[in-house]
């Protein structure tokens, strides 16, 4: 049976990379959709393509829209009836200068909100020895949330949980009330966080299934990615290229699956532990 591959975000960065990866590596007779919300930037994407491999086909999907997972989600299951490979990659990048208060409500709409839709509309429709990744970070852990804070994402066994932890952080930041709430001033943080958290309260529902099936769900950190938004952030001279990022999430996906990865954050092969008491058996 031919494959089907979905890339979120894929007009520029690590989504194209992986969008080009996936079309590298797999066969002619396979398909990868490479999506994103604007029309022009997909198809010059499109475009773009080396030629060879699997067939690379455009489409409009953006996550931050409430409908739009499960529309995209429609489409592809009455073309192919299934899908074998999802990349969550689509992300609304914040800088340095950006008020969180003026920017929240968007940015948990495409970042979290954009994510459980993924995650609930394209799990029923992963076919066996599939793949369905969240791309989050390592910051994604509770390790970077004060203590206070981590009974609010762990633990959690269903998405709506997820989004209700979320909403409550989103009206926080955009009243005022975060920063006496102890939650972080970088609003990555609570977001990857609760990106992880995600991809665990479904994995907690599935797990038995999947794992039966060979199904793989989990989330990765590509790891420090030289892109114009990063170095926003940080010094990224020195690090990878998206391409060469794209290549551990790549492999995660074509190579047989652990399943000591489902329901986990992983970052070059290795599970990143969402818990600190997960580190050497110490609270």
């Amino acid at each position: 049976m031919s494959r089907v591959a979905v890339v979120t975000g894929a007009t520029q960065g690590l989504g194209l990379a992986l969008a080009e990866g996936l079309a590298q590596r797999l066969s002619t007779a396979d398909t990868v959709y490479l999506t994103g919300r604007d029309a022009d930037r997909v198809r010059q994407a499109v475009d773009a393509m080396p030629a060879g491999g699997a067939r690379v086909r455009g489409e409009i999907f953006d996550v931050g829209e409430p409908d739009s997972a499960a529309r995209f989600a429609g489409l592809v299951r009455e073309r192919h009836g299934g899908v074998d490979i999802v990349f969550g990659n689509a992300v609304m990048r914040v800088g340095p200068d950006d008020d969180p208060r003026a920017i929240i409500r968007p940015y948990t709409e495409v970042n979290n909100f954009g994510t459980t839709r993924l995650l609930r509309a394209f799990a029923p429709l992963v076919r066996d020895h599939g793949s369905l990744i969240v791309v989050a970070s390592s910051l994604g852990t509770l390790h970077h949330l004060a203590p206070v804070l981590h009974r609010r994402f762990d633990g959690l066994t269903t998405l709506d949980e997820v989004d209700e932890q979320v909403a409550a952080w989103r009206d926080a930041v955009e009243d005022g009330s975060a920063r006496a709430g102890a939650w972080p001033g970088f609003v990555n943080i609570p977001s990857k966080i609760a990106q992880v958290a995600a991809v665990r309260a479904l994995a907690a529902q599935r797990r038995d299934t999947d794992l039966t099936r060979g199904i793989l769900l989990a989330a990765v950190c590509p790891g420090m990615i030289n892109t114009p938004t990063s170095a926003l952030w940080w010094d990224v001279r020195d690090a990878p290229a998206p391409a060469q990022a794209a290549t551990a999430l790549l492999d995660l996906v074509l190579e047989p699956v652990k399943p000591e990865h489902y329901g986990e954050l992983v970052r070059f092969g290795q599970v990143v532990p969402f818990k600190p008491e997960s580190v050497g058996g110490h609270p």
